[in-house]
């Protein structure tokens, strides 16, 4: 089933979501890890609650996810272009710098 966007843009493939936060593994860690989400949803509100559910599945119990956008290119350097590929197939890749 492909999902169809909810706005007036007119996109001709899936919609790719770039989420880029912290996210947190222990209660009062401070520091955290930087990451970068990368799935495809019909959707904003979509691909934030999927971003968060898998980062809980990976054992992340905060997050704080600053910006969200569409990727409009595919990017050419690693990790980012193989995480761009798993979202292609429906996959939530996420990428932890540090």
């Amino acid at each position: 089933m492909t999902a169809i966007p909810d706005n007036d843009n007119n996109n001709d493939g899936p919609m790719i979501f770039i989420i880029i936060g912290k996210a947190y593994e222990q209660d009062g860690d401070e520091e955290g890890v930087d990451i970068h989400v990368m799935l495809r949803a019909p959707d904003d509100d979509t691909a934030v609650r999927e971003a968060l559910n898998a980062l809980a599945e990976e054992g992340f119990l905060e997050a704080d996810l600053d910006q969200i956008g569409t990727l409009t290119d595919i990017p050419n350097d690693e990790p980012h272009a193989s995480a761009y590929q798993g979202a292609l197939t429906g996959e939530v890749a996420i990428i932890k710098f540090g």
